[in-house]
């Protein structure tokens, strides 16, 4: 009877240990796909609020900020088959993921009508997203990086 008693407790403690482990992202290279592929789309329809929030690394760009700098930009993906294309995962972890892909690009005026590169995805509130860096980018505009120089004082003695 005592020995029922301990397994029974094993067991319970077991299963109470795994119910609280964080559950691990189990992701297949075409979940990544669809996932950038979605925010492709709602870049190209032009729904840059929503946009905005399937992207990660957001820093402190404001919705606003992000909705004036997507309407200002004149490139955008390519539609169909030739947005996305030679997707491949090169690592992924709990949280991140490295893929490679060449992403279709309209609206270019000079150079390359495609941008064939590494894109790292983030697994946030139970999603893959792009990072906005790479959204900026893509669309010829970049996030502002500020620079911090300092002012030289007047020295009437130099």
């Amino acid at each position: 009877m005592r020995i029922r008693s301990v397994i029974t407790a094993f067991l319970l403690l077991f299963f109470l240990i795994l119910a609280v482990e964080p559950a691990m992202a189990e992701t297949s290279p075409a979940d990544l796909e669809q996932s950038m592929s979605d925010t492709l789309d709602l870049w190209r329809a032009g729904q840059y609020e929503q946009l905005f929030e399937h992207l990660a690394h957001r820093g402190k760009t404001s919705k606003e900020q992000f909705v004036n700098k997507m309407h200002d930009a004149t490139i955008r993906p390519a539609c169909c088959f030739q947005k996305l294309a030679n997707f491949k995962l090169l690592s992924e972890k709990r949280t991140e993921a490295t893929v490679y892909a060449k992403i279709g690009l309209e609206g270019v005026t000079d150079g390359a009508k495609s941008s064939t590169r590494e894109f790292k995805l983030t697994h946030q509130e139970n999603a893959w997203k792009m990072q906005m860096a790479d959204v900026l980018a893509l669309s010829g505009t970049k996030a502002k990086k500020t620079r911090h120089v300092s002012k030289k004082k007047y020295n009437p003695y130099k």
